[in-house]
């Protein structure tokens, strides 16, 4: 073995050591508490995790640099780490108790969500990871709705297993990004049984994708959203998770987007791409502690 696969085991089993503590500490600690320690694990991932706060300040500089001050981009990258603590918190703690989490995140838009399933032909769910995400799939499975989510799986499988087992219990189905060709027939399906497919399309697509503007620079991103609308017609909507004065949620479902047509295909797929690129933009701009700036968005190049 050799030692960076050593670092890796053993960078995974901390975070299965620390997720095992902190799931231990969130069933006993009251509820007042809460984010108290969430902070404070944030304050500590802040000082020890420098790569992932050295990727925070890099994609800020790129995505506010020119806007905000060094210091505004501190705060917004602490803040970033406040948020990401609190999601994982609340993730540990509401999803043994499905009654709270329907008390603590309200829908706005929902007429927009409902409209569209009346046509039968499913909904595709256009986000990003924005806001406590997971609690977005799990309140709607709350109220009813046949929810799926298509996501990448953990590098930790015995993290992805807990992960699991609890959209399972809320009845959100997991649709796996890879294999591919399983995916997009699984997503088919769920859309032509009238289900919410959640795709969010915020992150890194390497080749497989459509360059278009995010925050000024060429960013790869996946085309899925549009393609699958295109053949299956499902209703594009786009949707975020909002935190709220006293950590309470707020879901905003945003209205249709019907397709533009371009010249070709091709130009049809990366004009509506960028339509939806640029709302969520607009949400992370307006909400920048919300998005997970420890990723390497701009990471591909074009050619």
């Amino acid at each position: 073995m050799n030692l960076k696969k050593m670092r890796k085991g053993l960078s995974r089993s901390a975070a299965w050591l620390g997720l095992n503590i902190c799931s231990l500490i969130v069933r006993v600690i009251p509820p007042g508490y809460l984010y108290i320690f969430a902070r404070d694990i944030a304050s500590l991932a802040y000082v020890f995790a420098a790569k992932h706060r050295k990727t925070a300040l890099e994609s800020l500089d790129i995505a506010f640099g020119r806007q905000k001050s060094r210091r505004e981009i501190e705060q917004i990258a602490k803040d970033c780490f406040v948020y990401m603590a609190k999601s994982a918190v609340e993730l540990m703690f509401f999803f043994d108790k499905p009654q709270v989490l329907k008390s603590k995140v309200d829908m706005q838009g929902l007429e927009n969500l409902d409209k569209a399933l009346t046509r039968k032909q499913g909904v595709i769910l256009v986000s990003a990871h924005f806001g406590n995400f997971p609690l977005l799939l799990g309140r709607l499975a709350l109220n009813g709705y046949k929810t799926c989510g298509i996501m990448r799986p953990m590098h930790d499988d015995k993290v992805e297993k807990i992960f699991l087992e609890k959209r399972k219990k809320y009845g959100v189905k997991t649709i796996y990004s890879q294999p591919r060709n399983e995916c997009v027939n699984n997503t088919i399906s769920a859309l032509r049984n009238n289900e919410l497919v959640f795709i969010p399309i915020d992150q890194n697509f390497g080749t497989g994708g459509v360059f278009v503007s995010f925050f000024g620079r060429q960013a790869a991103t996946a085309t899925g959203p549009v393609i699958l609308a295109q053949r299956t017609k499902a209703a594009l909507i786009p949707c975020f998770i909002l935190r709220q004065p006293g950590d309470r949620h707020r879901i905003v479902f945003e209205p249709e987007i019907e397709l533009i047509e371009g010249k070709d295909s091709h130009d049809t797929v990366l004009i509506n791409i960028q339509r939806l690129t640029d709302i969520i933009e607009k949400y992370i701009r307006k909400y920048p502690a919300e998005w997970g700036w420890i990723h390497r968005r701009w990471k591909s190049k074009p050619g």
